[in-house]
């Protein structure tokens, strides 16, 4: 999938005009990428112009209503349900109120045509989504805490102690809120697109 910046992009934001971390770069770019993805739980650009296809397990016969991995959704291209396993799907429609789209929640809720939720049918993969997802380029803010972190992990600052020239450093490591977080000013911009379910 798509990294969320460049290492060009990195480097112009620091005013690096060398070549000398370049290989360091094109390694921690792409992790960096992939951290920020995870950490956030959502893959930002890599579905705004490329369908994301999604499958639900329903295991009762009360769900009305899914939730959808990727934000801020931009499109549903499809709606589709199966009532057995090895059936096919069909599609549902909006013009004859089969189900509404709540953009508030990003969430599939299925309705009948007097408006009133209906359970989606029960089984593996019972409910399929293909939608459009996230941004079609980086928030710039986010660009800006994942130059940091980029920054964070080229300089080391992740290490809780480092040898420089016989001196020994004490880094950050541990004295932030534990170990695994990220530095606060970095971590305030990712908890703005975090998704939590």
């Amino acid at each position: 999938m798509a990294d969320l910046i460049t290492a060009a992009e990195y480097k112009t934001s620091e005013g690096i005009a060398g070549t000398k971390d370049d290989a360091r770069l094109a390694v921690i770019v792409p992790q960096v990428s992939d951290l920020v993805k995870n950490y956030c739980g959502t893959s930002f650009i890599d579905y705004y112009s490329t369908d994301k296809i999604e499958y639900f397990n329903i295991e009762d016969n009360t769900t009305n209503t899914v939730i959808l991995s990727e934000c801020p959704v931009t499109a549903i291209d499809e709606v589709a349900e199966r009532t057995s396993y090895s059936g096919s799907y069909t599609a549902l429609t909006t013009t004859d109120y089969e189900y509404y789209f709540d953009s508030t929640a990003d969430a599939i809720i299925r309705t009948n045509k007097e408006g009133t939720r209906r359970s989606f049918p029960k089984g593996m993969g019972a409910v399929k989504v293909t939608y459009n997802a996230g941004y079609s380029a980086t928030p710039k803010d986010l660009k800006l805490a994942i130059f940091d972190l980029v920054k964070y992990y080229l300089r080391d600052e992740h290490k809780t102690q480092r040898t420089l020239g016989g001196a020994t450093m004490q880094g950050q490591g541990n004295t932030l809120r534990g170990s695994t977080d990220f530095p606060d000013h970095i971590k305030r911009v990712l908890d703005l697109y975090r998704v939590v379910i």
